[in-house]
């Protein structure tokens, strides 16, 4: 599916390429950039998310191609509709996770299930207050942000285990490495992933 935007083309694991100068701001500044047709600041917040999305509608939607797709609706729709954010209903994170969630949603209904709203409860939901919706966002952002610093190797079996819902053998298979090597970096990450969040609360 092409998109009709002036936008960068996008991709489902990000390139390679030197960080442009937006890569240090938030989330949130970010969007209001994104807002006013920044391209840079719009990549910047694709390949901060796009793994997560991904890997977030490949879980609930069991194909590959159709989370490709979605993910590419999502982010569409953030470029479309960022100006619509707003800082005070919660963070740009939650915001995004939402976009995205409304994406899969949208799928699953033309998919004809009839349960969508039953399918991603860790999302949060438009109709929680608003403590509620930004505690979840934050929890989604420190958990995203904590991945970053694992190494790619480990970051790669933690997305397919917990966003994708495989298996350690099936992730050991998608990968074509050996089912130990995959409980030794999920381990490893799990622990690292641990070490990070704990400092963040301290």
């Amino acid at each position: 599916m092409e998109v009709a935007l002036d936008m960068p083309r996008m991709r489902v694991v990000a390139a390679p390429v030197e960080a442009p100068a937006e890569d240090g701001l938030s989330d949130e500044a970010l969007l209001t950039r994104v807002a006013n047709a920044d391209r840079d600041a719009f990549e910047v917040l694709y390949r901060r998310y796009v793994r997560s999305i991904f890997g977030l509608a490949l879980r609930r939607l069991r194909d590959r191609a159709q989370a490709e797709e979605v993910t590419q609706e999502a982010f569409t729709a953030v470029w479309r509709s960022a100006a619509s954010y707003r800082p005070d209903r919660g963070s740009a994170g939650g915001w995004l996770y939402t976009v995205a969630r409304n994406a899969i949603v949208d799928r699953l209904r033309r998919n004809g299930r009839a349960d969508v709203t039953a399918e991603l409860p860790e999302l949060a939901s438009p109709e929680g207050g608003p403590d509620e919706q930004a505690e979840e966002a934050y929890r989604a952002w420190r958990v995203h942000r904590a991945l970053e610093e694992l190494k790619p190797n480990e970051r790669e079996v933690i997305e397919l285990a917990y966003w994708s819902g495989l298996s350690q053998s099936e992730v050991a298979n998608f990968l074509g490495q050996p089912l130990g090597t995959v409980k030794t970096r999920t381990r490893s990450a799990l622990a690292r992933l641990a070490d990070v969040l704990e400092g963040e609360v301290q």
